[in-house]
């Protein structure tokens, strides 16, 4: 009953993270005028300043030791900064530009290209099909770009930036919260250094634009940290086939919000581009569930022959050992 509530509980927790992601595009619009690298910059500072209320709460503070005498995590915590700040601009960016389509393709084929970057990277070797849904999601970006007559560069950057993010974090290896607050962190200085030149320039609107907005924009912090507490609740609880077919929420959402809510174009090629990556992650989620299926049968038919090897001694009693006779030698007392 216990495990039951666990796995309901933390369904609950993973649709509420992709939820919230999918559903951002509604949040951007409203810090406007803002631009997007003030709202970045926003994102910045009040991200490290509640996440650092969390950790401060949650009394856990014994990482940092650890992290600052390890220059090589160091430097990855710095790098996975620098991507996931490149990744944050251009999405914001891109909604506030009425490209929230563009961008939810890019959080569409991101599993294709965190695939692509084992293979080349880590030297994966890839299932047939998965070679089948590179090579069609390959086929869509081919034909989304003769649509626009150019690539889709904002997908294409929100989705290696991504990419290359988890990849990063997956050798730094530290929990999602700690994560946050260091690159936070990383990026603190130089965000608040660009929001006080703003100041001095006349051009922010923190302040200026009266309280809702000053509140709008301090409250980019929660907009950052609250579905990341969320997933890091899902993580633990469910398992990673079924986080990872939560993750196509969030993108679903941002689709539909990009065509239903802000009316963007859907032209018969970006339909046909859109159909081929969804193909490309139906053969991807279709081929990780068999081999799930696959892993789980062969776990559980090894369990029983070893249940069954135990049974089968336990009835008859463990083997006595032989006894063999050894014949006399010359060194032999009595010969």
């Amino acid at each position: 009953m216990k495990e039951d509530n666990e796995g309901r509980a933390g369904l609950l927790y993973g649709i509420g993270a992709y939820g919230m992601w999918g559903l951002v595009p509604l949040f951007w619009p409203l810090l406007k005028p803002a631009g997007a690298v003030e709202i970045l910059a926003h994102r910045m500072v009040w991200s490290l300043a509640v996440v650092g209320i969390a950790l401060l709460a949650l009394r856990r503070w014994g990482w940092i030791r650890e992290l600052v005498r390890s220059p090589r995590k160091l430097g990855l915590i710095t790098f996975a900064a620098t991507v996931i700040t490149v990744n944050w601009g251009v999405y914001i960016w891109a909604v506030n530009a009425g490209q929230v389509v563009e961008a939810s393709l890019g959080y569409f084929i991101n599993p294709l290209v965190t695939i692509a970057l084992g293979v080349l990277l880590l030297k994966e070797r890839l299932r047939p099909a998965q070679w089948v849904a590179v090579g069609v999601a390959t086929t869509a970006v081919l034909v989304l770009s003769i649509g626009y007559g150019r690539p889709p560069w904002i997908s294409l950057i929100l989705a290696f930036s991504f990419g290359v993010y988890g990849l990063v974090k997956k050798k730094v290896n530290i929990g999602g919260l700690e994560s946050l607050a260091a690159e936070t962190a990383v990026q603190f200085l130089p965000a608040l250094a660009y929001l006080l030149w703003l100041g001095t320039q006349g051009s922010t609107t923190f302040g200026t634009e009266g309280a809702g907005h000053a509140a709008l924009l301090a409250a980019t912090g929660i907009v950052t940290a609250v579905p990341l507490v969320c997933f890091g609740a899902a993580a633990i609880r469910v398992p990673l086939s079924t986080l990872g077919l939560l993750q196509y929420l969030a993108p679903v959402f941002q689709f539909g919000l990009g065509v239903l809510y802000f009316h963007e174009a859907m032209p018969p090629e970006r339909w046909a581009g859109f159909s081929l990556v969804w193909l490309a992650l139906t053969i991807l989620t279709w081929d990780a569930l068999r081999t799930a299926r696959r892993s789980r049968a062969k776990a559980e038919a090894l369990a029983r022959t070893v249940v069954d090897r135990a049974l089968a001694e336990t009835a008859t009693g463990p083997a006595e050992p032989e006894i063999t006779a050894v014949p006399p030698t010359s060194a032999q007392p009595g010969r």
